[in-house]
This record gives structure tokens, C-alpha cells and sequence, in this order.
């Protein structure tokens, strides 16, 4: 029999934990706090380059020249801003995206179209591009292995703070690293689940298959968070891989699976540090769903009980109502048997096949809700499907933030 292969073990570094590449961030001038807003990750040689982006109808203009720039699945920059989202802002839009790629390739001394675009914060104003085409040459001389900090938090918009990670695992026989940064906090939901993500790796990979190992980790981790329950239109995973590690993957073998756990691995801890940062929110709370007749129904109830905005005032109240949940999953628009649910707050059951088990047991799951960290478990009992989400309660920060977001 052969050893089982090891989980990914954390390393420090975040996006620069990849040898080969550099970031930066500094304050271009955008925000109105100073703060920084204007970041740069560069990798010394040209990458395989993976993306995703968001499903809402109205894509912000970087996205369009991502888009664009990504049928050569070659890439060497990203240059990304915040403030301001240059989004619903048309024809200028796109230009400006465009002039902030060209000034950072003429920065670095590469093709334009090896540079990527993103672009978060308000919605329908103009870019002050005379300070953003100032700021970019003032990026490179602080690009640093040790960059990936400064560039996190130059991404940052109501964050509270910066999100980055990094994990190393054995790929193929070989140590194959991957590192991430990500900036999101409000307007969390799948389909992209409005944030921004940009992954590095070592990995020498086929650019199909790492489309695919892309899109399977942001399957299981990206799509299965929500916080308010909407989405953006600047969302986007980038995934640049240099090549410089390992024997190339060319197949879905065993070397492909192992790094797609290291790829979703490093995915879900991003995802789970935005809905811990979630606006205003003072609950982490993983929903699990058991003995569903299939894994897309499943998830399906998982994500209706946690966009729910009753099911999240009641866990910011520290409430146990459950009545809310079990509405919840009637909205899911599957047919259910009531009377084989089971539903439990942590280790505490509250609903055993359909019956409610009193005072005494919601009592133990009231103290039980006063915790940061919370799950709750939904089981079916009509088949082996299942599906894990996570979400955040929804408080009175949140109205708060969200209505003064522009002053």
C-alpha cells in the first residue's frame, strides 16, 4: 500500500510564498483616507495564467480586457486598484483599464497583454487616472519577495484586514507551493462571490488543466460563501503559475488531484477569512446539510438557510429560531419530508425527525450561540447528498456601513 499523501502544510509568504514572484502596494491617492490603494504582483518570468470572474451582468471593464488578455494564457503582471471601481463606466472605462496595463508594462519592460487589471470600491465613477498613471512607476523600485502584506492591503475596501496565505504540498513527487491573497467583506455571493483573489504557484501544469483545477477549487470554496447575498461586478480568481517545479502535469491523474487539494485548500482559507471579515459581522457559521438525494440539492438548501437575512438577524441575536430555518428550507424549492429532519446547533440537537425537543434544549443551544465560531447541521435523512457552506450573521454594522459607504 501506498503512503498516504500529506495534507498542505502552511508556509509563510502569501502570493510571494512562490519563488519567483514580487508585490508591492502604496497610496496612489484614490481614497480619500490616504490609505493604501494601488498594488503590483509580478512574476520574473512569463506564467501559465488561470481565471474566473463574475457571473453578474453588468462586468466591470478591467474584466472585459482580463478577459481578453487571457486567451494567450500567458501572463506576467497584475496591477490592481481600490476606491474605486471603474465599473458601469463604458467605452472610458475600458480605455483607462487599458492605460493602466500599458503604463505598467512599459514599467516592467513587458507586452501589455501579459498585464492583468483589477479594480474594487465604488461603482460608476471615473478612475483619477492622472494619479494612477503617476503612482505606477513608483511601484516597481518597492516590488520585494516579502511584498505580498503591502499589496493585500492596498486591495483592502471595507476590509478590516488584509487576507493572505500561502501552503506547500507534495505534488507528483515533488513540493509544489501556492499563494494567495484576496479582498472582500461586503457583497459576498457565489457566482463570482464578490471579492478579488490572485493565486501564485510553482506548479508546471497544461493552461486546460489549470483552468479546470481552478475552477474545481473555487467550486468548493469561493462559491460556497455568502454574506449579504450580493454579487459584484469586479469579481475575480486569477491563477498564475510559473512552471518552475515539478515534472508537468498533462493529465487527471494523481499528480492533477493533489494539486487541486493544494489549489482548494488555499482557496478556502481565503474564502473563510472573507466571511470572517464579513461587514458588521460578529458570527463565523458553517452550515452543513446531510442525507440529501443528491450533492446539488443539497447545496442548494445549504445556500437558501444562509442568504437567509432572518435566518442571520436570528443568529446575530443569539436566538435559536429554529422556525426560521425550517422556512428557509422550504424556500429552497425542493420537495422535503418534514417528519426525517434532523437539525442540531453545534453537538446540540434541537429537531429530531421533525419533532421539536422542547425548551430545555434550545436553552443549551442559546449559551451555545454566544460563541464567534458557530454550525449548524441539517440532516435529511433521503439519500447521501451533502454540501458545507459558510456564512456570517447579519447585524446592525452592517446597515450602518453600507449606508454611509459613499461619505
Amino acid at each position: 500500500m501506498q503512503p498516504q499523501n500529506k495534507s498542505p502544510r502552511t508556509i509563510k509568504g502569501g502570493v510571494t510564498a512562490v519563488s519567483g514572484f514580487k508585490a508591492t502596494g502604496l497610496s496612489a491617492g484614490i481614497k480619500k483616507n490616504g490609505r493604501p490603494d494601488l498594488a503590483l504582483i509580478v512574476s520574473e518570468t512569463d506564467c501559465t495564467v488561470a481565471g474566473v470572474f463574475t457571473q453578474n451582468r453588468f462586468p466591470a471593464p478591467p474584466l472585459l480586457l482580463d478577459k481578453k488578455h487571457l486567451r494567450s494564457r500567458l501572463g506576467r503582471a497584475i496591477v490592481a486598484n481600490s476606491g474605486n471601481a471603474n465599473a458601469f463606466t463604458g467605452e472610458r472605462g475600458y480605455q483607462d483599464a487599458e492605460a493602466m496595463a500599458v503604463t505598467t508594462a512599459q514599467t516592467l519592460g513587458i507586452p501589455a497583454n501579459l498585464v492583468y487589471v483589477a479594480s474594487t470600491g465604488v461603482i460608476s465613477e471615473f478612475l483619477p487616472m492622472k494619479k494612477i498613471l503617476q503612482a505606477i512607476p513608483r511601484l516597481a523600485p518597492s516590488l520585494s519577495d516579502q511584498g505580498s502584506k503591502a499589496a493585500a492591503e492596498a486591495i483592502m475596501t471595507t476590509d478590516t484586514f488584509p487576507k493572505e496565505i500561502a501552503f506547500s504540498a507534495k505534488v507528483g513527487g515533488d513540493t509544489i507551493r501556492v499563494g494567495g491573497m484576496a479582498k472582500g467583506s461586503g457583497m459576498i455571493h457565489p457566482n463570482m462571490a464578490t471579492m478579488l483573489a490572485f493565486l501564485s504557484t510553482d506548479v508546471s501544469i497544461d493552461p486546460d488543466l489549470l483552468q479546470e483545477a481552478l475552477r474545481q477549487a473555487v467550486d468548493h470554496s469561493f462559491h460556497r460563501i455568502t454574506v449579504d447575498g450580493d454579487t459584484s461586478t469586479n469579481d475575480m480568481v486569477l491563477l498564475f503559475a510559473n512552471g518552475t517545479k515539478g515534472k508537468k502535469i498533462t493529465s487527471k491523474g494523481r499528480a492533477f488531484r493533489q494539486f487541486v487539494t493544494l489549489l482548494e485548500t488555499t482557496s478556502l482559507s481565503l474564502a473563510k477569512m472573507i466571511v470572517k471579515d464579513g461587514e458588521g459581522a460578529t458570527k463565523f457559521i458553517e452550515i452543513n446539510v446531510a442525507g440529501a438525494r443528491s450533492h446539488q440539492i443539497a447545496h442548494q438548501i445549504a445556500m437558501t438557510i444562509a442568504r437567509s437575512s432572518l435566518v442571520k438577524t436570528a443568529f446575530y441575536g443569539e436566538d435559536a429560531n429554529w422556525g426560521r430555518i425550517v422556512a428557509a428550507i422550504g424556500n429552497a424549492g425542493i420537495p422535503i419530508r418534514p417528519e426525517k429532519i434532523d437539525l442540531r446547533f453545534g453537538q446540540i440537537p434541537l429537531v429530531q425527525k421533525g419533532t421539536y425537543l422542547g425548551k430545555a434544549a434550545e436553552a443549551k443551544i442559546s449559551a451555545y450561540l454566544k460563541k464567534r465560531e458557530l454550525c449548524l447541521t441539517l440532516s435529511l435523512n433521503s439519500g447521501k447528498g451533502t454540501s458545507t457552506v459558510w456564512t456570517s450573521d447579519l447585524s446592525l454594522d452592517y446597515v450602518k456601513i453600507n449606508a454611509l459607504y459613499r461619505t
